[in-house]
């Protein structure tokens, strides 16, 4: 099963009325789908966006997606992000949604890497970094802004991805360069 987050795109839609011969023009709001292993996408879009997608459902299948992207065993992700490996295998296998909460750390993951990749596009050349990859190491690492705390034992909350997500920002500041 595809995910699908959504961002609007507008196409116009003509109508032709019948006994009139008014042909009316109208911009249409679509949406364009955007998987969840697209981490920019996903961090582009707006929290109301998010917030749908959460409640929707995210596909338990796209966490051995995620997985395979970042480089590291799925059960590997299932830990730091604080979920339930069984569930998680069993709702995978039929094609059910993770609940609010499970998909809440997805997706936050999933925004954190496209905060990396943004942010690389944003200062320079992206050519040969693997944002996915460098996060996925990133996190195992002890950072002194944590106390000596890999970022990684953060992950597992909406509030701890903020927490991580805000040293991010403060790396490309330069303030914990």
């Amino acid at each position: 099963m595809t995910t699908n987050i959504e961002k609007p795109q507008a196409r116009v839609k003509v109508l032709k009325r019948p006994h009139t011969g008014v042909t009316v023009t109208n911009v249409v709001e679509t949406k364009k789908p955007v998987s969840v292993t697209n981490f920019s996408g996903v961090y582009q879009l707006g929290p109301m966006e998010r917030i749908e997608i959460i409640k929707k459902g995210v596909p338990a299948g796209e966490v051995a997606k995620i997985a395979k992207t970042i480089g590291r065993p799925k059960e590997r992700l299932f830990k730091v992000l604080g979920l339930p490996r069984a569930t998680v295998d069993r709702r995978a296998r039929s094609k059910q949604q993770l609940s609010p909460d499970q998909g809440e750390r997805v997706l936050g993951f999933s925004k954190l890497v496209g905060q990396v990749q943004v942010m690389i596009e944003q200062s320079g050349d992206p050519s040969g970094f693997d944002a996915a990859r460098w996060v996925a190491d990133w996190l195992d690492r002890p950072a002194p802004a944590l106390g000596g705390r890999c970022p990684a034992e953060y992950m597992d909350t909406a509030e701890g991805q903020e927490l991580v997500s805000g040293l991010i920002a403060k790396i490309q500041s330069g303030a914990y360069a």
